[in-house]
């Protein structure tokens, strides 16, 4: 939050516009993400936490929530499964049911449905990734740079 919040005109004062009106989303989740730590919630409930950000920013996002979600209750409702990689339980829904439950690690070994998903998002975003290369990247993505900061 620090990183773009030294660049408002004001830093920390700046005025905002009605719902964070000239940020953009993932400004506006890191904020959000940001609010949620300050307060110091026994349970939390994350929903679509990296939804509709870039890969550069749900990175940022998933460092914060990495934190914020130490020693917490949460339940996380997620697409993106890279957010929920570290999770102590993972229930996987398909059309309102669950088909499978396990740790990360567990339900790829038994490659079913949580496993489809995942390999299918790692390709989708290996091909964005090498077409769209960031900044100083090298257009590749790996396994590893779907884990958490």
């Amino acid at each position: 939050v620090d990183t773009f919040v030294d660049r408002l005109p004001d830093g920390y004062q700046t005025v905002l516009g009605e719902r964070g009106s000239g940020l953009s989303q993932g400004q506006r989740q890191l904020i959000a993400i940001a609010r949620a730590a300050l307060g110091d919630p026994r349970i939390l409930i994350l929903d679509e936490a990296t939804s509709s950000v870039d890969t550069r920013t749900e990175r940022l996002i998933q460092a914060a929530l990495n934190d914020l979600l130490k020693n917490r209750t949460s339940f996380v409702i997620a697409h993106r499964l890279s957010t929920i990689r570290n999770a102590d339980q993972v229930l996987v829904l398909d059309q309102g049911k669950i088909v499978e439950r396990g740790r990360h690690e567990e339900l790829l070994a038994e490659r079913g449905f949580y496993y489809n998903l995942y390999m299918s998002q790692f390709r989708r975003r290996s091909e964005v990734e090498q077409a769209s290369p960031q900044p100083g990247g090298n257009g590749t993505f790996s396994a590893g740079a779907l884990a958490p900061a």
